[in-house]
């Protein structure tokens, strides 16, 4: 167990307007760090007034990238108390990140402890408006002052945090996707299945072009054949065709395994709906389209929840899904994962983890 020492903002922040939150801007008056030495390992945990973390202008993760993060929420049940969502998952999946990067593990139970401590800290900034959480943002950066390419022996472990509303302005509104086929985020043998920042920067330009045509986000093609499907801008992607519902599987390293869309997976196998991990190529989807057979298509993430899509643009081509409505399979996800995620819904996953 970590000795967590506390020290308490002396100059606590306004809290901003619950209903006009958007995503990311604000942070709460506390953060946790912890430091890492080859000699010493992980140490000195600590949550602290939120503010500039000073590092050498050589530090490694300037020049090299070597760094990872995580995302998760916080949730404000019904009767006040605060829960998360699947916190195990999110960090075994920071430590496989860990052990794509070269970065030293840190202990499971050490991390749910400084997630709920810095929670704790900061109760009061959990939001409790309908559709609103707080953000939880865990990351590690390598802090080695020197100029050299090998995994560094020094790191940060901080956490942030941040009252959120919904990640897209559309909300549960379907959005509008435009295929790229110039560009590609990762391959085979990469770094897609890992959560680090060099993912979405390389992600960037994509992102760019679609928002250049209105679109709101990038569908992501393998980048070897540029032919199947990995993602749909910074989210894991579903489609239902003919009424089984297939995402791309996970199999090949370049996509990042979400906990949402694991969530979605598990919750749709207990109700009996077909559904299959396999490589789906993007023309199989186009075929779908063209003879009535795409019945609809969703992003799943940690920020958004789920996401529908209510428009497709390839090469100047528009596909609308499902009349741009959300879809009955996208909804009753929805339902089920924000209805646990809020405390509406009982729990009969195992998925809840109290805070208070």
């Amino acid at each position: 167990m970590l000795n967590i020492r506390i020290e308490r903002t002396a100059t606590p922040k306004t809290k901003p307007d619950y209903s006009k939150l958007g995503f990311g801007k604000y942070f709460t008056d506390h953060m946790f760090l912890m430091n890492y030495s080859t000699e010493k390992g992980w140490h000195d945990a600590r949550i602290v007034p939120y503010g500039p973390i000073p590092l050498d202008p050589s530090a490694m993760v300037f020049h090299y990238a070597q760094e990872l993060f995580e995302g998760l929420k916080a949730y404000r049940r019904a009767d006040g108390g605060i829960q998360l969502f699947r916190p195990d998952k999110n960090i075994e999946r920071m430590n496989n990140t860990c052990d794509r990067l070269c970065v030293p593990r840190i202990d499971p139970a050490d991390a749910l402890q400084a997630i709920k401590a810095v929670v704790e800290a900061d109760k009061d900034w959990v939001p409790y408006d309908e559709g609103t959480s707080l953000y939880i943002r865990p990351f590690i950066i390598a802090t080695d002052p020197m100029l050299g390419v090998h995994p560094s022996h020094t790191y940060i472990f901080a956490i942030i945090l941040s009252p959120v509303g919904s990640y897209y302005e559309a909300g549960i509104n379907p959005v509008k996707i435009g295929i790229e086929r110039e560009y590609v985020r990762c391959v085979k043998g990469g770094t897609g299945m890992a959560k680090a920042g060099g993912n979405y920067a390389a992600s960037l330009i994509g992102q760019k072009k679609a928002e250049e045509y209105g679109y709101a986000q990038v569908l992501w093609l393998d980048g070897v054949e540029r032919k199947y499907i990995d993602e749909v801008g910074a989210m894991n992607v579903f489609f239902v065709i003919d009424g089984v519902v297939i995402t791309p599987e996970l199999t090949d390293g370049n996509i990042l395994p979400g906990v949402t869309r694991n969530s979605c997976i598990a919750l749709l196998k207990k109700w009996g709906v077909p559904v299959e991990e396999r490589k789906l190529a993007i023309d199989e989807v186009i075929e779908a389209h063209k003879t009535g057979k795409l019945n609809e298509a969703f992003g799943t993430g940690t920020a958004a929840v789920i996401s529908p899509i209510g428009e497709l643009f390839d090469e100047g081509e528009k596909m609308v899904i499902n009349n741009n409505e959300i879809g009955p399979v996208a909804k009753r996800l929805y339902d089920a994962i924000t209805g646990m995620q809020w405390g509406k819904v009982a729990d009969d996953m195992g998925w809840i983890e109290k805070i208070d």
